[in-house]
């Protein structure tokens, strides 16, 4: 049954990660407009709830592979691999929307480049947490 609660806390903290992560790439894009309150709203989220969310998510996907003895699984090591870089893209975010809080510009790029490789990195991830494959 601990197992069950700890995929539950790992599933949650999940969720609320990937969803900051969104709002951060929304938040640069207000950013890079000169929405300067939003930006400030949105780098208090991510310090308040992304960021513990990622560190839960780190701690729990921990203890969940350790359950399961899985950390020798190729499809394990290939998810953690794209953790490392969605974590990487959060700390760049960060960065991001720190530059646009202190007044500086950054110049534009497509609104949609980052929502779309969030979205795709958690599609493989997804895929390879259910099905397994190698």
């Amino acid at each position: 049954m601990d197992y069950l609660w700890l995929k539950a806390a790992h599933v949650t903290a999940v969720l609320i990660f990937i969803s900051g992560l969104f709002v951060q790439a929304i938040g640069v894009a207000a950013g890079k407009r000169g929405e300067g309150d939003f930006v400030a709203l949105v780098s208090l989220w991510d310090q308040r709830v992304t960021l513990p969310a990622m560190l839960a998510t780190w701690l729990t996907g921990a203890a969940v592979a350790a359950s399961g003895g899985w950390f020798v699984y190729h499809w394990l090591q290939l998810k953690l691999i794209i953790v490392v870089a969605l974590s990487g893209l959060h700390g760049v975010q960060s960065g991001r929307l720190r530059r646009l809080r202190g007044g500086l510009h950054l110049e534009q790029g497509s609104p949609f480049a980052v929502p779309v490789v969030i979205a795709f990195f958690v599609t493989v991830i997804a895929i390879l947490a259910v099905t397994k494959p190698f």
